[in-house]
């Protein structure tokens, strides 16, 4: 279990990076100094019961101090190479942490070699990479992250599975704990711009998957996240509707069931995600959460002063390193 008396620096914004708005885009505005290069990739892939296959890269630290395998979970439209992820891995490798930086289903270079693709209730697909965790790359344990939609999936993976879950402790980051409230916050007006880059990005994603001409011409028209959710995904996915994936896929009613040690990061001011999924959880109905909500931050930011190292990365390893 984690250290009952283990406290955390306090996130401070660095400037200029004020607000929730530009908390959130300085990860694209301005490139994170994140070279992997002393810690070459190898790459190892996962098999899927259906025949897809999960791609994910594989490095080791300088020296093996014997820690636990970090495993990174990107979020929507995401892959292993995006800048949280490699800022992430980075720190952790010289931290002495090995790290797998895995692609969801259809996801960066996984999308070769899958039919079908990611979402936020995929739990299943963890699941069968983690079962195939061998003693190269789990013997001494694992411990996972998840990032805004990666949360949501590792959350709920961690609630279905309980006392069953085959890991050491986990960290989720801006994690959409209720979906149907994210897609109606990311909706509106004042995130338009966001909007607007999240629907092109899940089209441009699609675009590998077998989908009949109907179906094209269904995506063709897509304006919405809720039109993708609803008209695309949920029907190749077995969902009645984007509603009904909505609620069978959220991690908010699985959080009392979770019984690993697991840190929950999220800022209030996240322009994304809706600070009431939070709020309004009872957090000491389960003592092996552990909330970590700043007043500022935005989405996947915590870009803050003292360090150049993103504040949630920083909390992570020290989260990790307390972990018995």
């Amino acid at each position: 279990m984690v250290d009952a008396a283990l406290s955390f620096p306090r996130f401070r914004s660095r400037l200029p990076w004020w607000g929730r708005d530009l908390q959130t885009l300085r990860n694209y505005i301005v490139s994170i100094e994140s070279s992997l290069a002393p810690y070459p990739a190898q790459r190892v892939e996962f098999a899927m019961t259906d025949g897809d296959r999960l791609l994910a890269s594989l490095h080791r630290p300088a020296d093996d101090l014997g820690r636990p395998l970090v495993v990174l979970i990107h979020g929507l439209t995401g892959s292993e190479d995006s800048a949280y992820i490699r800022a992430s891995a980075l720190h952790f490798l010289d931290q002495g942490y090995p790290v797998l930086r895995l692609n969801l289903r259809g996801a960066g270079p996984s999308k070769g070699v899958c039919r079908s693709r990611y979402h936020a209730g995929r739990s299943d697909d963890l699941r069968q990479v983690l079962g195939q965790m061998d003693g190269r790359l789990a013997g001494k344990g694992l411990l996972l992250v998840g990032y805004s939609l990666g949360g949501n999936l590792l959350l709920k993976y961690l609630g279905e599975a309980g006392r069953r879950a085959i890991v050491r402790g986990a960290v989720s980051i801006s994690a959409p704990i209720d979906l149907d409230a994210a897609r109606r916050t990311i909706m509106r007006s004042r995130n338009r711009l966001y909007h607007r880059h999240i629907v092109s990005g899940l089209k441009l994603e699609s675009e590998s998957l077998e989908l009949t001409t109907a179906q094209r011409r269904i995506l063709a028209e897509v304006e919405t996240v809720f039109d993708f959710d609803d008209r695309i995904l949920a029907p190749l996915m077995g969902f009645a509707d984007a509603l009904d994936y909505y609620r069978r896929s959220m991690a908010l009613p699985l959080l009392p069931e979770i019984r690993v040690p697991t840190l929950v990061i999220h800022a209030r001011n996240d322009p994304w995600i809706p600070f009431r999924s939070y709020r309004d959880f009872d957090w000491t109905s389960n003592p092996r959460l552990i909330p970590l909500l700043p007043a500022t931050g935005g989405h996947v930011g915590f870009h803050g002063r003292g360090s150049r190292v993103p504040w949630h990365d920083r909390c992570m390893a020290l989260f990790f390193g307390r972990l018995g």
